[in-house]
């Protein structure tokens, strides 16, 4: 009986690490894939509220009686000023981006002067848009003020309530932290992805009083 016990314990044993040896790939392959693609969602859900926070500081400004005027997208250097709509972003996703810095912002707000209207405004009544400037550290800064891409959408209540959109975009490739086809299966599929890197954009918009 004993011996007969020894032999069933000594198969179970070893039928146990085959088994092992035929899941532990395929339980590594599911957590790096979980791990991928918890990691875009964060990244996505950062950029969101970095969007959202940027659109309203776009708008209020430092807010306070001393300093009322509205910031600008970017500084005049590569590395942007605190006051502009650029470093509260770039404040947002530290931490949450390897490198914060390369996102690519478009700024849709009506301080940015066209050259040839002098306005920080395009059209008139029912088509009035904010203008919009497009910033990143490749450029380095902005470029020409322009209508933008994507435009800001035109306020429904323009002009009867004197208002105005400004929107904020922002854009970033996220490389994953796991490299490998096989371990981005679930973002493979994504149209925002290839080859490991996403790409992700985020737009906010709010309305302003004039």
């Amino acid at each position: 009986m004993t011996g007969r016990f020894k032999v069933r314990t000594n198969a179970s044993s070893g039928q146990s690490l085959v088994e092992t040896a035929i899941m532990l790939p395929l339980l590594i392959l599911l957590v790096f894939n979980v791990v991928n693609l918890g990691y875009f969602f964060f990244v996505f859900v950062n950029m969101s509220g970095a969007t959202r926070s940027s659109t309203l500081y776009a708008i209020e400004g430092p807010a306070t009686p001393a300093a009322t005027a509205l910031p600008p997208p970017w500084g005049s250097n590569p590395t942007p000023d605190p006051k502009t709509v650029a470093y509260v972003i770039f404040q947002d996703l530290t931490g949450s981006l390897r490198n914060p810095t390369s996102v690519t912002v478009q700024v849709c707000s009506d301080i940015n002067l066209d050259s040839s209207t002098k306005l920080g405004t395009n059209g008139s009544g029912t088509t009035l848009r904010t203008n919009c400037v497009t910033c990143s550290t490749a450029n380095p800064g902005c470029g020409s003020v322009g209508g933008g891409s994507p435009q800001p959408s035109v306020d429904p209540e323009a002009p009867t309530f004197g208002t105005l959109l400004n929107r904020v975009d922002i854009s970033y490739s996220v490389s994953t932290l796991i490299p490998g086809t096989i371990f981005n299966l679930p973002l493979q599929a994504s149209a925002l992805c290839n080859a490991g890197t996403c790409t992700v954009t985020r737009h906010a918009e709010m309305r302003s009083m004039q």
